[in-house]
């Protein structure tokens, strides 16, 4: 059952990686996005998040203990949601709606999506420790 769950997290997040960075730019067109956070949501910035997409989709197919790939992609997905937090300290998020729907429903959602994969990772992290399988 838990290396189902893994599997199908795995999916989901290269998922919404790849799926969500191409729907909310519109193919990398949307300069609203990049007008927001031109640091880390730059044309390069959202092709690197695809590219992450891409390493969950990997790592769902591999069979056998991914504890440390886990454990990088949680700390890549708080990196991400501290990129989200102090951003959302410090800027107008009406502004970014007022700007392109889509790119307020992104800068919306997020943190938020990354932090419920950063909460996977970790947990795939903790449950393939090695006292975790004497259980």
């Amino acid at each position: 059952m838990k290396a189902h769950l893994v599997k199908w997290g795995f999916i989901a997040a290269g998922a919404m990686n790849i799926g969500g960075v191409l729907i909310f730019s519109r193919l990398f067109t949307n300069s609203a996005i990049h007008i927001a956070d031109p640091v880390v949501m730059s044309n390069f910035g959202l092709l690197m998040i695809v590219i992450w997409g891409f390493a969950y989709l990997g790592a769902s197919q591999i069979k056998g203990n991914v504890r440390w790939l886990a454990a990088a992609f949680t700390i890549e997905k708080l990196v991400y949601v501290l990129a989200w937090l102090t951003w959302y300290s410090k800027e107008a998020l009406d502004a970014v709606y007022q700007q392109d729907l889509f790119a307020g429903i992104f800068y919306s959602i997020y943190g938020l999506n990354d932090l419920v994969f950063m909460l996977f990772f970790a947990w795939v992290y903790w449950i393939n420790r090695p006292e975790a399988a004497m259980h």
